[in-house]
């Protein structure tokens, strides 16, 4: 019993390869079909071709992720029964297939948000960083969303400005092409790479929400999984949705898969057990109100996926990624043991919960060759070793408690 050992891979196009990761001492793929556009069906004949791949080098499938939900979806446009209807038959070719578990999100527009992919800590590593103020003043004055004042009180908006002012031209683009394009562009991104007019387009695609609030957002997430939960249970696939990154309302967009109360809210929307969720420690870590084991330990039978990282938190809002066995990992991975052990006694057949160390610093060389932002080779094995060793010392610990 333990946990299954996976790192993501993003296809052809990952300058890491699956050679590269089968000497990892991770067992597992996590991946996608990042060829085919968002919405349309994948085939069993296109699943087949990555799993064969993967299979080939020793590997196994164990998570997609992810399979998107279109935006129209989200918004709940009128062509998203079609959409749903893609959707569903893309759940039953993967579960013919044998790939179980499907990793999404609900989050509006952009998956992921951090301002500097690139900062230094004292060791000379490179972490990704979301600095507040510097967002606020992408979106006010770099972005000019409309009426984006009216999410900011005097006090940011001032500081904002004072930042914004401070940086150069070059500063500015580079900051609002990380933010739109290079955090998004190779996970299936609406803003695609080399885009010179994102900017613009950008500002488009948050228009689209223009009227869509929490409460809507919730409800286009509930038609949708109500939709799509019975195919899941008879294909054997279970759902399981990523919480915000970062767990609060940026651009004007709702959240509404960030803390403890989403949690009870998704699932009372759709009861299913194969309605269950990606734990992210990283994402849920942003914010200083999640109790990363309590929110764990009362949602676990729902966990059907682990991303395990660190983050840390500053006094003026900004975090960071820090290394993954900082801050509250240790406890919950304590609750994490003690759920597979429960599964096993209680006749779950899913207690080996696959789990994959997520992003991971720029270490070594890292630096001396090419990796999607948050993905580099070394720094996620490193993450992965320590995530390893941090397990078995608490299974022991577990096992022998009553000696």
């Amino acid at each position: 019993m333990e946990l299954t050992k996976t790192l993501r891979w993003f296809g052809e196009k990952d300058p890491i390869s699956l050679k590269e990761i089968a000497q990892t001492g991770a067992t597992g793929i996590v991946t996608a079909l990042h060829h085919i556009p968002n919405g349309e069906v994948w085939s069993v004949d296109e699943i087949l071709k990555t799993k064969n791949n993967i299979e080939s080098h020793g590997l196994t499938w164990d998570v997609v992720e992810s399979l998107p939900v279109h935006e129209d979806i989200k918004k709940g446009s009128p062509n998203r029964e079609k959409l749903i209807a893609n959707y569903k038959q893309s759940i039953k070719n993967l579960g013919v297939c044998g790939v179980k578990i499907i990793c999404y999100n609900f989050m509006p527009v952009l998956d992921w948000a951090r301002t500097n992919i690139q900062y230094v800590l004292e060791n000379g590593a490179e972490a990704m960083y979301f600095d507040k103020n510097l967002f606020s003043a992408f979106d006010l004055f770099l972005l000019k969303r409309p009426n984006a004042e009216k999410d900011y009180t005097e006090q940011e908006i001032k500081e904002a400005k004072i930042i914004f002012d401070s940086i150069s031209e070059e500063e500015k683009d580079k900051l609002g092409y990380n933010i739109i394009v290079k955090t998004q562009s190779f996970i299936d991104g609406a803003v695609k790479e080399g885009e010179k007019n994102y900017l613009n387009i950008f500002n488009e695609l948050l228009a689209a929400y223009n009227g869509i609030d929490k409460n809507k957002l919730r409800e286009n997430f509930s038609y949708f999984l109500n939709e799509v939960i019975e195919v899941a249970e008879e294909s054997g696939v279970c759902l399981a949705v990523h919480p915000d990154d970062p767990p609060f309302p940026l651009l004007g967009l709702p959240r509404i898969v960030s803390c403890d109360e989403d949690f009870e809210w998704l699932a009372k929307a759709c009861p299913s057990l194969n309605n269950g969720i990606t734990f992210c420690s990283g994402s849920l870590g942003a914010r200083t109100d999640n109790n990363l084991s309590s929110i764990f330990k009362k949602h676990a039978s729902r966990v059907h996926f682990l991303h395990l990282r660190s983050t840390k938190l500053l006094s003026n809002g900004d975090f960071y990624e820090t290394n993954h066995l900082e801050g509250s990992i240790t406890s919950l991975m304590k609750a994490i043991v003690e759920e597979q052990i429960n599964r096993k006694q209680n006749g779950r057949l899913d207690f080996n919960i696959p789990m994959r160390p997520d992003h991971g610093h720029k270490i070594l060389n890292d630096f001396e060759r090419e990796s999607n932002p948050g993905y580099p080779l070394i720094g996620r094995v490193k993450g992965l070793a320590e995530l390893s060793g941090l397990e078995l010392g608490m299974k022991y610990l577990l096992e022998n408690k009553s000696h």
